[in-house]
């Protein structure tokens, strides 16, 4: 599973090819993307031009995102290269950024990107705060019993460390590690619990899970020796080892692939449609993989795009 996330976080709330499903990669392409920095603002994308627009699938829009002209959307800014804050430290950007303002644009809408904690998004789709929640969420069934979700690329979770190893991480043997993730993620909360166990069953003294709500603190830990090893999705487990100049390095292979998930209200299965509709469209015209590629993700790229896909 991905780090994109836990069902408790909601009870409590690259030149990659496809084998990706079965291994990982240290390099995903030649290009590079920029760093993340700064704040949270909220920022809005361009207004999609008329020739973009699919009249049929515009018309499944929700009369309430259909008048204000606009999707919001939560997401947390802090995982390239999938949606993090550009150098100017308010610009969401990325893979899921660009990609969801593609399908926005094929329904006629705007975007506007709303950073915030991840554990808060689905929480917030469920309320109406935000009308959608793209961010890297992996699709279970848990999320499903509250929101609909929409597939639309797959990944899994891979291992990091600090260059050659030095603290000999085993990943089926992480006892006694110090091991980081992501707050309210599936690699805290059901990856580790799974581990852990085995090590406490065993009599084996426990992994030393350190959790931060920031990805990019996350890979810090690692980096400063406060951890010696993460857990978290495959692109931006590529990304940190790109962003960091090869201080960093895979270890084994990324595992429990599965999909992300474009969050909807749990009543919105024709807007899911309609966003089915578009990532189509995309993929038909070729713009879903030229994306995916300018992001170094396209490993990842599916083409059963679905409402509620059923999985594992």
């Amino acid at each position: 599973m991905l780090r994109r996330r836990s069902a408790l976080a909601l009870a409590g709330a690259f030149s990659l090819t496809l084998a990706l499903g079965a291994c990982g990669s240290d390099s995903l392409s030649n290009s590079s993307t920029s760093a993340s920095a700064g704040g949270g603002a909220t920022t809005s994308a361009a207004s999609p031009t008329s020739e973009a627009v699919d009249p049929a699938l515009a018309a499944k829009v929700p009369d309430k995102i259909k008048t204000a002209g606009k999707i919001v959307i939560g997401t947390d800014a802090t995982y390239q290269p999938n949606e993090y804050l550009d150098n100017d430290g308010k610009t969401v950007i990325g893979m899921d950024v660009e990609l969801f303002d593609a399908v926005a644009a094929k329904l006629g809408l705007k975007t506007e990107w709303a950073p915030t904690g991840f554990d808060q998004i689905i929480l917030g789709v469920g309320s109406g705060k935000y009308d959608v929640g793209v961010s890297s969420f992996t699709i279970n069934a848990d999320r499903m019993k509250v929101a609909t979700m929409v597939s639309y690329f797959k990944a899994g979770t891979q291992w990091v460390v600090a260059k050659g190893n030095p603290e000999k991480v085993d990943p089926d043997n992480a006892c006694g590690k110090k091991v980081a993730a992501q707050k309210a993620t599936v690699q805290s909360d059901v990856d580790y619990p799974k581990r852990n166990k085995a090590c406490t069953d065993a009599g084996k003294p426990p992994i030393q899970l350190l959790i931060d709500a920031d990805q990019g603190k996350v890979t810090a830990m690692v980096q400063n020796g406060k951890a010696d090893a993460m857990m978290v999705d495959l692109p931006p487990a590529i990304a940190a080892v790109e962003t960091t100049n090869g201080e960093l390095e895979l270890l084994g292979q990324q595992y429990d692939s599965a999909p992300y998930g474009y969050v909807l209200p749990k009543d919105q299965t024709a807007f899911g449609e309609a966003i089915v509709g578009a990532l189509k469209a995309l993929d038909a015209d070729g713009t879903y993989k030229a994306i995916l590629t300018k992001w170094k993700t396209e490993g990842g790229a599916i083409n059963d795009f679905a409402v509620n896909p059923s999985v594992g």
